[in-house]
């Protein structure tokens, strides 16, 4: 995994003039078990960096042209060549929009300030921008992703994208027995951190306790504050690393801020070293330490008040020091293993590659289970599928899309749409499924997809299709909007066709032979001497059940002339056809098992491959089967397989030549349901949609690519 880190515009990354954003950052690298595949990105004068892994991107910066823009672009013209996994942008939300358009890489966000005061996630359009593009958002504290949140609707979809990680600081072993009287303000001297009030308590608390002493490290140019006493040390700016050496020996420090610091890293530096923090309730500071001194209303009499009452109780002193270094949990690596859990998180498939027999998918499969029909429609591909993602280990959740519709519909929801969508996404919010599979679910809108990849940027989507997509067969035009329609949003397109035999382009799409189930086509037609010889059924529609009156079908045109041309000794089994109704669920196996033969004739001219379902059925419970020369699969099937017919006068003469020759017949439909059971089984097919959707290699043979 390669992962670019881009700082903000200026921040600086050097050894002696470092922020606190190149600080966290620098030590998460030092950490990282993917250190050397990180390349951080900023711009500095200096030349003397953290680390090693950063890349400086300098340039002649231009009065009247915006060199953040440009800095963008300069580091994008590197990640061509890096092509990072991960880009990590820290603390500017502006640059998300131009680096989204130029990379298809995953972004984490990073906010160690408060998002409604910044460029790019001040308004509520901008976050809802960043809710669309960002693949996760780190936080530096609850306070500053509660007000990220504020005005987003629906924003508990997206709380797995957001995480809090405070700022880290080593922690080295602390001796308290050299602790001493000592009181420390670090930061910027200014009236929003408090200097102005530190200074005029500290000078009383000094002159009353001479035997205290009082350190104050930073800067502030463009405020002067002058406090002066023997026993006050003021530093100036200083390193990070003299800071944190100091700490470990102060007793007290003050984080007075008057403004909502985001969290407070002062605080936090504190507690690693057993310093008891004194810190205003204000932003993220009381995040920071549950043992931290709180100082509710920030005025000198207050301060005064609580430093003097750690000074004069010596043994709660103590307790607060040890409790606050005890209870400080937030190290370099302590930190940075829950990063490299998020980045991790955001590759799901990768683990699921490389781990493949023990990590297993969450899959939603979404098609008609036909509930409603009492098991009428039990032998169906959705369930043939669905098998075989169980059996291979995946877990599959369900849900009967038309079914689901028709018990929805009320007076609020008069077409049931609204709440069969509605379910997919609570569905999607509390099983959190990796794939979604969808058959035939006409019924799923747009919008619903959209919401479903904005949850989850690494949800996948596949989808089977069963019915003919030839120009010249039947509901071409309504068949191939279906199909279209849905598309957009999938990562890969199964067909019972050939996609190269389609006359409009289908990206990602990809043959499919019906799938056999062994639970299901548990014949062995072959090994008896059953009474009829050829079988064939048909419907004018599964949902119906019976035949309609005046409704006709090609088929019956072939299957007349074939009884008319036919040797009269042969014997039919055909259903749906004639005035005799389809045959269902335990009626269908019983009729099936007294034919020697079955006839695969689908509607339409042939396509490519093209079969319906019912050919899973006829060669996987042991029947010779017929398949038309024109649906060129006799590129799969040997002829000691299948019998393929050229027109309805071939088929009649091998019709009746099979019947003769029993031991033929039964060697070729004993070929037939072997290879059909092995290579075409529902849990090679479904295999083959995992690998497909996911372009994972397999150990499978696919023999129908």
């Amino acid at each position: 995994m390669k992962i670019s880190i881009l700082l903000p515009y200026k921040e600086n990354f050097s050894l002696n003039k470092s922020g606190a954003v190149s600080l966290f950052v620098n030590d998460v690298i030092k950490n990282s078990p993917q250190k050397k595949n990180i390349y951080v990105y900023g711009k500095t004068d200096e030349n003397k960096y953290l680390d090693n892994n950063y890349i400086n991107l300098n340039f002649k910066e231009k009065f009247l042209k915006s060199n953040s823009k440009v800095y963008i672009n300069n580091f994008l013209k590197h990640e061509e060549k890096v092509n990072s996994d991960i880009i990590e942008v820290h603390n500017r939300p502006a640059y998300i929009d131009l680096i989204s358009k130029n990379t298809k890489s995953k972004i984490i966000l990073y906010f160690h300030n408060d998002p409604l005061s910044m460029n790019g996630s001040k308004t509520l359009a901008e976050r809802n921008s960043l809710l669309s593009i960002v693949d996760h958002f780190i936080f530096n504290s609850e306070w500053s992703l509660n007000r990220f949140k504020i005005g987003l609707k629906n924003v508990d979809l997206f709380k797995n994208n957001f995480s809090i990680i405070y700022q880290s600081v080593n922690k080295p072993k602390v001796n308290f027995n050299k602790k001493i009287k000592v009181i420390s303000f670090i930061g910027k001297l200014n009236k929003a951190k408090g200097y102005d009030v530190f200074g005029n308590s500290i000078v009383k608390i000094l002159n009353k306790y001479p035997d205290w002493k009082s350190i104050v490290i930073g800067d502030e140019p463009r405020e002067k504050h002058s406090f002066n006493h023997k026993n006050l040390f003021i530093y100036g700016y200083k390193k990070h690393k003299f800071i944190l050496k100091k700490l470990e020996k102060i007793s007290i420090s003050v984080i007075c801020s008057r403004w909502n610091e985001p969290l407070g890293r002062a605080s936090l530096e504190a507690c690693s070293r057993g310093s008891v923090p004194i810190i205003t309730n204000k932003g993220g500071l009381p995040e920071t330490s549950k043992s931290a001194v709180l100082l509710t209303n920030l005025n000198e009499k207050n301060l005064t008040k609580k430093i003097e009452k750690l000074i004069n109780d010596e043994k709660l002193l103590r307790k607060l020091q040890k409790e606050n270094y005890k209870n400080f949990h937030y190290t370099p690596s302590f930190i940075t293993k829950k990063i490299v859990k998020i980045r991790n998180s955001l590759f799901p498939l990768k683990r699921f590659n490389m781990l493949r027999q023990k990590s297993k998918l969450k899959i939603l499969h979404i098609t008609n289970f036909n509930e409603r029909h009492n098991g009428r429609l039990h032998y169906n591909t959705g369930r043939r599928i669905n098998n075989g993602f169980i059996r291979n280990n995946h877990t599959v959740f369900t849900l009967s899309d038309r079914d689901t519709i028709h018990k929805s519909k009320s007076l609020k929801d008069i077409t049931g749409t609204n709440t069969f969508n509605n379910k997919i996404l609570e569905i999607n919010k509390t099983y959190k499924p990796n794939l979604i599979v969808i058959g035939h679910a006409d019924n799923i809108k747009d919008q619903t997809f959209y919401d479903l990849k904005n949850i989850n940027k690494d949800l996948k989507f596949s989808q089977w299709f069963l019915d003919p997509v030839s120009k010249n067969g039947p509901d071409y035009a309504k068949n191939r909007s279906r199909l279209l329609f849905k598309s957009k949003f999938m990562d890969a397109n199964f067909l019972t066709s050939s996609p190269d035999a389609l006359d409009f382009k289908l990206n990602d799409a990809y043959y499919i032979p019906n799938p056999s189930d062994h639970s299901f086509e548990i014949l062995e037609n072959y090994k008896d001497e059953p009474d009829k010889d050829l079988f064939f059924a048909m419907s004018h529609g599964v949902h119906r059940g019976v035949l309609k009156k005046g409704k006709k079908d090609d088929r019956e045109i072939f299957l007349n002339k074939l009884l008319k041309i036919s040797n009269s000794n042969i014997k039919f089994d055909f259903y749906g056809f004639g005035n005799k109704q389809p045959v269902w669920g335990d009626d269908f196996m019983r009729v099936i098992s007294n034919s020697k033969m079955g006839l695969n004739l689908s509607r339409g001219e042939p396509i490519k491959y093209y079969s319906s379902d019912r050919i899973a059925q006829l060669f996987g419970n042991g029947l010779l089967t017929f398949l038309d020369e024109k649906t060129k699969l006799n590129e799969i099937f040997k002829s000691n397989e299948a019998v393929f017919y050229n027109g309805i006068n071939d088929l009649a003469e091998k019709i009746l030549k099979y019947k003769k020759d029993n031991k033929m017949r039964r060697n070729i439909a004993r070929n037939g349901k072997k290879k059909y059971m092995k290579y075409f089984n529902s849990n090679i097919v479904s295999q083959f949609i995992i690998d497909k959707t996911f372009d994972l290699k397999s150990k499978n043979k696919y023999i129908w690519i």
